[in-house]
């Protein structure tokens, strides 16, 4: 591709490829194919100039060579790829406002008075009948105050400010729907399918396979806990499928042989093998995103608040200009309390600010699935993590395999591997590298598998039962013992490492060593965390309690629970709700799923089970747990904002109906100012609110 170099500073370089005004389409696979190489930190494409802005740390002349080598057409992107682009969006909300804003001075330049004031008249029909519309519902709702507004300054013959209310008000509609569609839009990419691999059913029995290559009709294994990659029906199996992310509902939907199942769903018990009907081009995207745009999930109290008393003052204001003009008869004052009231900007400026919040949030890799929650984390007082995978790196190791019986090690090895990379959890990752590490590779040996939450895994290789899981499921729950002569070597295990225990036939096979080091971050966030106000951190485990006892000393946590199951997570948060606590839930694994659905806010590690971020309202990114400082920072200073805009408009309003009242300003003056600072105020509320740096 031909290219000029258009400005260049260190590890940063702009360029304008030789093509006219790219498409949107282009812009995307430009993006795609640069974002593609692990030595460009960032990529900006602008298709109005043909632009595009690298940030690298990797040679020079990479980029160049890789600028050099691009085309169009052999570069092949997912169709989900342009489908979430937000682009195209972006590109229809910059000419909207450039289009009203040309419109309304160009009419003033070029257009004469008597046909100015024509289409002033039509404008002032079209919001007189929109205000009208509203009556249906036997409410006074804020649509009817600007209609009232807009035809009494049309009565006064006061045209230009009639002009310039409507102006203003369509500004804030359009500002407060781009942002409401940007916030929403950035929300439903970070909650569609983000899946590289697939387990499909063959003649020759399962097969683990690119999520791309994928075709109608193939058989796609889903097991408890993972996502459903493709729209699809049922072929066989029995599941209860969480289908919150496409309905909203919270409650499990039984699935059987014969149903059809949503790309996106979550299983949460059981397994099916559904029959692909759709792959690429599915919609999904354009499902979560109307679910978002109806669900009142995304408003927080504040927000609902704001709204309810908004249409409430509606009437009020109606009366107290009717009482204005009935004291004074002077229509010029009671038309001033009509061009003023808090309506407008408390509808517009509350919205703005919690749309926004969740938009900046998306950009340190938080993603909040609604104001609510953001509400939730700025008013917490506990804060609940889980160990593994949270706490602890998000890729645990394996140290080490002990065997207890004649087997190899290798052997042993790659019969857990087998059984264990069918399940989402970091341990299970942690076998199942290491097997593939040693280059360990194997068919499937065993028959079906049965994943018991929060305990381990039950299967048979050939006639042989096998389990492999926790030391409570493996010795207390399956009667598993030790071989005698493997007594003392038993007991003399290091407790410095995470145990997972291997069986066949109730005897001990092997136990396998993991090390599950407590994060880099880890202490320094969970200060952080008291210092923002977090009177009660707590940490609960499966873990043995010496386990527990040492990861919790590390990070700096006094209060801990060890050898837990997902029920006593859940009940921990329930118990605490009812003492009237704030309660935040971090966690990544199945077993973490209730516990997030009975905290007031649950925060999943995105690298976690797919289960656990359909749950949680919020995902953050697994390799940065200061991210939950972060969100924190945003929830705190959002609701401060908020209480900020509802100070403002009352107070600056007030003054403007005082003034209006007295006759020191004019209708026309005090139109201005009001919607002046309703335009102004919903900027501001558009702006990051963490500090720069």
């Amino acid at each position: 591709m031909k290219f000029v170099i258009k400005h260049e500073i260190r590890r940063r370089i702009r360029v304008h490829l030789a093509m006219g005004r790219m498409r949107f389409r282009d812009a995307d696979t430009l993006e795609y194919y640069l974002k593609g190489f692990s030595g460009i930190h960032e990529v900006k494409v602008y298709e109005r100039t043909a632009d595009a802005v690298i940030v690298y740390d990797c040679d020079r002349e990479e980029i160049i060579g890789l600028l050099r080598d691009f085309a169009f057409e052999n570069v092949q992107v997912p169709e989900r790829v342009y489908e979430t682009s937000g682009r195209e969006l972006a590109a229809r909300y910059h000419d909207k406002i450039a289009t009203a804003v040309i419109l309304h001075y160009g009419k003033r330049l070029l257009l004469p008075y008597s046909v100015r004031v024509l289409w002033v008249l039509f404008k002032t029909v079209r919001f007189a009948w929109r205000g009208l519309r509203t009556l249906k519902n036997r409410r006074l709702q804020v649509e009817m105050l600007d209609a009232v507004a807009t035809t009494a300054a049309v009565l006064t013959r006061d045209y230009k400010t009639a002009s310039s209310v409507m102006f203003l008000l369509k500004l804030g509609d359009i500002m407060e729907e781009w942002t409401h569609k940007r916030s929403v839009d950035d929300l439903a990419r970070r909650m569609s399918l983000n899946i590289d691999k697939v387990w499909i059913a063959t003649d020759a029995g399962e097969m683990q396979v690119d999520f791309s290559s994928v075709s109608c009709g193939d058989r796609v294994i889903v097991r408890m806990g993972n996502m459903i990659p493709f729209d699809g029906e049922v072929d066989s199996g029995e599941a209860m499928v969480n289908q919150a992310s496409m309905t909203g509902e919270s409650a499990a939907v039984h699935k059987r042989a014969g149903m059809s199942v949503f790309a996106g769903t979550v299983v949460e018990e059981g397994e099916i093998t559904i029959r692909v009907t759709q792959t690429e081009g599915c919609g999904r995207f354009d499902k979560v995103v109307k679910m978002i745009e109806e669900s009142e999930r995304l408003k927080s109290s504040l927000e609902s608040k704001a709204e309810r008393i908004a249409d409430k003052l509606v009437p009020y204001t109606l009366l107290a200009s009717g009482l204005v003009w009935l004291l004074s008869r002077n229509v010029s004052k009671a038309v001033s309390v009509l061009m003023v009231d808090y309506s407008c900007a408390l509808k517009m400026a509350m919205p703005i600010s919690v749309l926004s919040a969740i938009r900046e949030a998306s950009e340190h890799n938080i993603t909040v699935k609604g104001g609510r929650f953001l509400e939730a984390v700025a008013d917490a007082d506990t804060i609940v993590f889980d160990k593994t995978g949270t706490l602890t790196k998000a890729q645990p190791t394996l140290v080490r395999v002990v065997p207890f019986c004649d087997e190899p090690e290798d052997e042993l090895l790659r019969q857990a591997a087998c059984i264990e990379e069918h399940f989402p959890h970091s341990v299970a990752r942690a076998v199942v590298d290491a097997a593939e590490k040693r280059g360990l590779l194997h068919e499937e040996l065993h028959t079906d598998v049965e994943y018991i939450v929060a305990h381990g895994i039950a299967s048979h290789i050939g006639d042989a039962k096998t389990v492999i899981g926790s030391h409570h499921f493996v010795f207390e729950d399956e009667g598993v013992t030790i071989p005698d002569d493997r007594k003392e070597l038993f007991d003399s295990l290091p407790d410095t490492y995470s145990h997972l225990y291997y069986a066949k036939n109730g005897r001990l096979c092997a136990c396998l060593l993991i090390e599950d080091p407590l994060r880099e971050d880890a202490k320094a966030v969970v200060e952080k965390l008291r210092m923002q106000g977090f009177s009660h951190i707590v940490m609960m485990t499966g873990d043995s309690a010496r386990t527990a006892a040492r990861i919790a000393e590390e990070a700096g946590i006094t209060e801990y629970y060890a050898e837990v199951l997902p029920e006593d997570k859940a009940g921990y948060i329930e118990k605490a709700k009812a003492e009237g606590r704030r309660v935040i839930m971090v966690g990544d694994g199945i077993n973490d799923s209730p516990a997030l659905s009975a905290s007031d806010a649950g925060i999943a590690i995105s690298e976690g089970a797919e289960i656990a971020r359909q749950i949680a309202d919020i995902t953050i990114s697994s390799s940065d747990l200061s991210s939950i400082v972060t969100l924190r920072e945003i929830s705190t200073r959002l609701m401060a904002r908020i209480r900020f805009n509802y100070r403002s408009i009352v107070g600056f309003n007030t003054s403007l109906i005082g003034m209006g009242v007295a006759g020191i300003l004019p209708p026309a003056t005090s139109a201005m100012l009001h919607n002046t600072s309703t335009v102004a105020l919903g900027l501001k509320s558009m702006t990051d609110l963490l500090p720069e740096n």
